[in-house]
């Protein structure tokens, strides 16, 4: 599907005067092969791509963010500092959060919430800084919804034990296949909900870039920027993680 994509301006010509691409040129969604790996995955060649370098960056610039806030607690001074009172402050909203739409569940659940949408956030918007968003790859965005819906059904068969079963041949028995589907459709909707929109706007971003003039890529690209990047992503990954809390509270209180 990726490098799909990087073909539908092939055959775009000059319209009104607006620069479009030639035949012979293609748009640059950054979707590139970078390494083969020396193993394959069911027959198939596997690559290290532009995803995974990003997904890498992402996750190191949590863990340093991790390691440097952990340093500022554990030296802090009897005054703390302003890098301590921002942290302090995200926690506490944080908490309040997740327990706010959890109620009393919502306290052991708090450490994943967090570091699900800072994952998230993190990814969506690293467009920012010239990168390729990892969840504009549907294998990204697919792997967190499998995680969610693992949580989700984990709780389902913790607390309503042998319910969990019987609940799918309610109200009636023909009724089993439908109750099955809804079961897991979470899985398709968080993932495709959550991969459409970043990679619509990393769509057009790139669009932009390659079809519109060189003068036009410096004066606009700021707000383009501001709202598919920043506003989209952080839009996105708030729902994600809100549709997580909701469907994981939904099976523990039954």
């Amino acid at each position: 599907m990726e490098y799909a994509l990087a073909n539908i301006g092939v055959h775009l010509t000059r319209i009104g005067g607006t620069r479009l691409l030639a035949e012979e040129e293609e748009v640059d969604f950054f979707i590139h092969k970078l390494v083969k790996m020396p193993f394959k995955f069911l027959g198939q060649d596997v690559y290290l791509t532009t995803t995974h370098v990003c997904m890498l960056i992402v996750i190191a610039a949590i863990l340093i963010f991790a390691l440097v806030a952990r340093h500022k607690i554990m030296n802090s001074e009897e005054i703390p500092g302003g890098f301590q009172n921002v942290l302090e402050l995200a926690v506490e909203a944080l908490s309040n959060f997740v327990n706010g739409s959890m109620g009393e569940h919502g306290k052991k659940y708090v450490n994943y919430v967090g570091t699900l949408i800072l994952y998230i956030f993190l990814c969506n918007t690293s467009g920012l800084f010239g990168l390729r968003p990892p969840t504009a790859d549907y294998g990204t965005t697919f792997c967190l919804a499998i995680i969610t819906v693992t949580m989700i059904q984990y709780n389902n068969i913790k607390y309503n034990k042998f319910g969990a079963i019987t609940s799918l041949f309610e109200p009636l028995p023909v009724l089993f296949p439908s109750n099955l589907i809804g079961e897991f459709s979470s899985l398709i909707s968080l993932s495709l909900r959550l991969f459409g929109n970043i990679l619509a706007g990393t769509v057009m971003i790139a669009l932009y870039y390659n079809l519109l003039p060189v003068i036009a890529t410096i004066a606009i690209p700021s707000f383009l920027h501001a709202y598919l990047d920043f506003f989209s992503g952080a839009i996105q990954a708030y729902v994600f993680t809100m549709l997580t809390m909701v469907f994981i509270t939904q099976k523990i209180e039954g």
